[in-house]
Formats: C-alpha cells, sequence, structure tokens
C-alpha cells in the first residue's frame, strides 16, 4: 500500500467529501482488501504531509487526475481532436466538483506558514501543465520561441475559461470558443505573455477572495 495507490484512491472520493483530510484517510475502504476504518490522524500525516499539506497533496493530486482525463477522451474519439474539444473536455472534468475548486485553489495560493499575500505560482503552473498537455494532444509542432509563445496562448485561453467557469459555469464554453478566437488573432510578444500572467493571477485572486475563503 503505497501513499500514491491511496491517493487514487481518494480522488474519487472528492465529490462527497471534498479535497479534505477525510477523503485521504477513507481511501483504504476502497483497497482490494478494504480496511476496517480510515486512516488515523497520524498515519495521514505520515503519508501525505500535515494538516493542510496533506490537502494540497490531494489538490495536485486531483488537478494531474483531471489532465489524464482529458488526455483520454482526447485521444479515444478516433478522429483527432481540436485544440477547443481538448480544452473544452478539461473543463468539462471541473463540473462535478465545481463549487469546491474556489476554496482548492485558494489553499493552493496561501503560504505554508503566515499570512497572505497569495503565491501567483500554483495558479500559473496549473493553466501552463494544461496548456502544454493540449498543444501536445493536438499535435502542435512549434520550437523555440514560438512554442513558448504558442503555449502562453493557450493557457492563457484556458486559465480565462476557467475562471469564467467558476462563475458563470452556464456560459463556460461559449466564453472558451470566444476567448480561442482571440488568441488565435493575436501573435504573443513577450508583453503579452506578462499581461497573460497579471491577468490570470488578478483573476485567480479576485474569484478566491470573492469566494469568502481568505480576506
Amino acid at each position: 500500500m503505497s501513499s500514491k495507490q491511496l491517493l487514487q484512491l481518494a480522488i474519487p472520493l472528492v465529490k462527497a467529501h471534498g479535497f479534505s483530510r477525510e477523503a485521504l484517510a477513507r481511501s483504504v475502504l476502497y483497497l482490494p482488501k478494504p480496511h476496517d476504518h480510515p486512516l488515523s490522524d497520524a498515519a495521514v500525516n505520515s503519508l501525505f504531509g500535515t494538516g493542510d499539506d496533506a490537502r494540497r497533496t490531494l489538490i495536485n493530486g486531483w488537478l494531474d487526475h483531471a489532465r489524464e482525463e482529458m488526455r483520454t477522451a482526447a485521444t479515444t474519439g478516433g478522429a483527432p481532436a481540436s485544440l477547443r474539444e481538448v480544452l473544452a473536455q478539461r473543463l468539462k472534468v471541473n463540473e462535478p466538483v465545481l463549487s469546491l475548486l474556489p476554496e482548492a485553489f485558494a489553499l493552493l495560493a496561501s503560504p505554508t506558514y503566515g499570512l497572505p499575500p497569495l503565491d501567483p505560482m500554483p495558479g500559473l503552473k496549473h493553466v501552463s501543465k494544461v496548456a502544454d498537455d493540449a498543444c501536445y494532444i493536438v499535435g502542435d509542432t512549434s520550437v523555440g520561441p514560438a512554442w513558448f509563445r504558442r503555449r502562453a496562448a493557450v493557457a492563457a485561453a484556458y486559465g480565462a475559461a476557467e475562471l469564467h467557469q467558476l462563475t458563470s459555469p452556464n456560459t463556460a464554453y461559449n466564453f472558451l470558443d470566444d476567448v480561442l478566437n482571440l488568441t488565435q488573432k493575436v501573435d504573443s510578444s513577450v508583453g503579452e505573455v506578462e499581461l497573460f500572467g497579471n491577468y490570470i493571477w488578478r483573476s485567480w485572486a479576485g474569484i478566491i477572495r470573492s469566494s469568502g475563503v481568505l480576506p
């Protein structure tokens, strides 16, 4: 029994138990030979991290799993998927836990010790990984500066659509179409990449604060 195996068993429990230590503790109840009781707090600490670090482990594990679902869906349909289809599939994975994501993002952005300022890097890494996977799936072959610009543009499009989804889920896919159309018309310069980072971070932080999770 490894922490990686238990983390995979905990991911389906997020919908019912949230991104919580309880979800991690209950993972052992779903082993091929289930335990009689959930993991103790000490065991959760040992396997996944102390305090909220265990929750961060679960959130990051879920984000990795969500990208894997995106990749699987895009490569099992027969015909090559378009970029829009790939990113829409990633948004779809959010739907069962959409109400939990603002708090999850807030926790990722919160410093392990002390009070905010919030850390922008988890949000930027998240959308950048989605963009990297999406470009690989659709066979993007750009290299050098074009590789960087292309992924920055895709990350900006996905990040904007996901942020929109948190506040207006019914129009998220139409918004994705609009923002993809816009990015296709713009050659992402270094300055635009910087604007992308600032935009994603300001929007991410704003939604976190509006959720009431952080002051």
